[in-house]
């Protein structure tokens, strides 16, 4: 097995992913947060994109809507301005 563009950008999305779970579990960023928020939103779309180039389409629709749902939220926050700084 080799490594390729593909890969690195799955593992980059997951990695986002997992940091952004495992920093809110540890209680350093909140999950109503910017940072909870965006890292949701780029590493769903890197897994998305991942997923896409390597035509498995129901990762693709699963990180796709992590993201959709993701930059929605980030929308909202920012438009009630009353999103937790951390």
């Amino acid at each position: 097995m080799h490594f390729t563009a593909n890969d690195a950008l799955g593992f980059a999305g997951v990695a986002i992913l997992l940091a952004a779970y495992l920093c809110n579990l540890l209680g350093k960023i909140h999950k109503e947060g910017y940072a909870y928020i965006i890292m949701n939103a780029v590493g769903g779309g890197l897994a998305c994109l991942a997923s896409y180039l390597i035509n498995y389409l129901p990762f693709v629709i699963l990180e796709g809507t992590w993201m959709l749902v993701s930059v929605i939220a980030l929308v909202k926050l920012m438009a009630a301005g009353r999103a937790i700084r951390q």
